[in-house]
């Protein structure tokens, strides 16, 4: 059984730091393409990051490009995600999904697999 772990969430000030994690376990994870989304009450599970199974590709929503990074660690069955400059509208319960494909996707439909979600809360 293929389980997806996230952890790092917290309560930060606006212009803050937090660093997300996403531990895998079980199927190979060398293989999976990984995404990062987000999701704020009433609202649709949005896109964040993505980055290749080989982690040479990564793609950005617009709203996070410069201040975010997607980056993963094989040897650890870890991806990452540094969130740097945060604001208040970065608020939301973050997932982290996979999908055995070798391109990455943005459509949360394209992942069979998540995680249960960690918060991230920015005060102003």
């Amino acid at each position: 059984q293929v389980q997806l772990v996230e952890s790092g969430g917290g309560l930060v000030q606006a212009g803050g730091s937090l660093r997300l994690s996403c531990a895998a376990s079980g199927r190979t994870f060398s293989y999976a393409s990984m995404g990062w989304f987000r999701q704020t009450p009433g609202n649709e599970r949005d896109f964040v990051a993505d980055i290749t199974w080989n982690g040479r590709s990564t793609y950005y929503a617009d709203s996070v490009k410069g201040r975010f990074t997607i980056s993963r660690d094989n040897a650890k069955n870890t991806v990452y995600l540094q969130m740097n400059s945060l604001k208040p509208e970065d608020t939301a319960v973050y997932y982290c999904a996979a999908r055995w494909a070798y391109s990455a996707s943005r459509a949360p439909n394209t992942y069979p697999l998540w995680g249960q979600g960690t918060q991230v809360t920015v005060s102003s």
